[in-house]
């Protein structure tokens, strides 16, 4: 690329981004690369030379703006070759870069931007404790002020980059002098340049997938200055609801090339694949799950535009948590399936790490597990909307769906099948699948935006009726479901041989 990152058009820079990506994987050998752990510096070199990450450095220090368009490009064209790899843009993008642009004190942000354009830098969040996973509220990271210096003790895990990003966000809770924590939380940014900023690994994690990404256990036992702690427009709570919903709403830039990657790989293996007198192509069984993973890409599309539209460091996302939770799950629920799909289609060859499918299916699978299982957020999303449909006093899906600004024009496809009243409590496995609908809803309407600026009719029309059939579905176990728990099976009765 001639001149700099911020100086290059960015059609021009993400093309010369993609190609050079494909390119080195090319002669590198991906298939070969993700069966070791990490990948070689000199590789690693050669990426971040591309300045991936200029797209989330704010212009007035160098960067390309950190405009969303831009940073979800840049993550699609790494997913359509490397999940890994795109999930490391994701992490430096979505839990350091726009954090620190946003909340950061202006006399540490000069620097870090620096190193990350001219030494390809790189950093992550930690917030994830061993004993706490989801419950991050109740966090035992604490944080004290002595001395213009904060000193900061905990121990953390599962964080991307263990042991190889230079820079961390770490929250914690502030201790008072009687040792009781803060129901605040705090973050604070740690350069492991400075030997009392650097985090000790305790373990490195034998993730099964996203071999090219350390994860581990971290043992906090840190100083900082007093100016490395991230200023909160109010609270550190919301703080951190505007950090990690900003994130779940850029999920999809991540999906994007992945889903693209698997619906090319399907379609040219079932083109090609003959069996008996056609193609694979020709079997109604294998359209109908192209299908699937055509509605996919479209879906994925939709959310990526809305996302550009609502997602950015200038918006406050911290209450945008059915957004959010709604695109994060549905997009990696649909990452899933893909890969799924494309194996079964490839038959045994599939099956292989070396395979982008098989690779695929292990590499996006914790993608429904981390910031928030995917039977959390769905469970969540179901409660947001049952609380403000009793707050509103409509009992009626279908009725208060209208109202919202969510679903208002997408709920008129689906009118007949959201026709029903919820006028008592749901167990959880309901709320799950009701909160599975109410993401498809809501990504249809975004959908529906989206082909209102000239999208195509035909993707638009397929990936509504694909939808459709969910719904239905969803809705049929919701009515279905029976109060089924597990039963004592440890006796003589549950052993089949004494009955042969």
């Amino acid at each position: 690329m001639n001149g700099s990152a911020s100086e290059t058009p960015y059609s021009e820079f993400l093309n010369g981004f993609s190609t050079s990506l494909h390119n080195l994987f090319q002669k590198e050998n991906i298939d070969k690369l993700s069966l070791s752990r990490g990948l070689p510096p000199h590789v690693w070199k050669e990426i971040m030379n591309l300045k991936p990450l200029s797209v989330a450095i704010p212009e007035e220090f160098g960067g390309r703006g950190v405009k969303v368009k831009e940073c979800l490009g840049i993550l699609s064209a790494a997913s359509y070759e490397s999940l890994s790899l795109s999930l490391t843009f994701g992490i430096n993008i979505a839990l350091f870069l726009e954090p620190v642009a946003k909340y950061g004190n202006d006399l540490v942000k000069a620097d870090i931007f620096k190193n990350f354009l001219d030494h390809g830098a790189m950093g992550g969040l930690m917030i994830t404790e061993p004993e706490y996973g989801s419950d991050a509220l109740n966090m035992k990271t604490q944080n004290t002020l002595i001395d213009n210096e904060y000193h900061i003790k905990g121990t953390k895990h599962w964080q991307g980059l263990t042991g190889l990003a230079n820079y961390w966000l770490i929250t914690s809770r502030n201790a008072n002098s009687e040792g009781k924590l803060s129901r605040d939380v705090d973050f604070f940014i740690a350069n492991t340049h400075y030997r009392e900023q650097n985090i000790e690994v305790l373990e490195y994690y034998d993730n099964p997938g996203l071999y090219m990404i350390p994860y581990g256990l971290n043992k906090i036992d840190i100083r900082v200055p007093e100016y490395n702690k991230l200023t909160p427009e109010t609270t550190g709570l919301k703080m951190m609801l505007d950090t990690l919903h900003r994130s779940r709403l850029q999920f999809p830039g991540m999906g994007m090339g992945f889903l693209k990657r698997m619906l090319d790989e399907a379609t040219k293996h079932c083109q090609e694949r003959v069996v008996g007198a056609s193609n694979l192509y020709a079997l109604d069984q294998v359209q109908y799950q192209l299908t699937r993973m055509q509605a996919f890409f479209t879906l994925c599309s939709a959310m990526c535009a809305k996302s550009c539209k609502v997602s950015g460091i200038d918006h406050d996302v911290s209450g945008s948590g059915a957004h959010a939770n709604s695109m994060k799950a549905l997009v990696t629920d649909m990452m899933q399936e893909s890969a799924q799909v494309l194996v079964q289609l490839s038959g045994g060859k599939g099956y292989r790490t070396t395979h982008i499918g098989g690779r695929g299916i292990m590499d996006s699978r914790p993608f429904q597990i981390f910031e928030g299982s995917n039977e959390m957020l769905y469970t969540q999303i179901s409660e947001g909307i049952l609380k403000d449909m009793k707050k509103k006093k409509i009992e009626n899906f279908a009725e208060y769906l209208a109202i919202n600004e969510l679903t208002n024009n997408s709920v008129k496809l689906y009118t007949k099948e959201l026709d029903f009243n919820i006028n008592t409590a749901l167990s959880q496995r309901k709320m799950i699948d009701l909160g599975k609908v109410l993401a498809r809803v809501v990504t249809v309407n975004d959908l529906l935006e989206l082909n209102n600026s000239g999208f195509s009719q035909e993707l638009t029309d397929s990936a509504v009726e694909v939808m459709r059939q969910d719904i239905v579905t969803l809705l049929s176990s919701m009515n279905q479901h029976q109060n089924l728990n597990i039963v004592e099976h440890n006796n003589d009765k549950s052993d089949w041989m004494k009955f042969s």
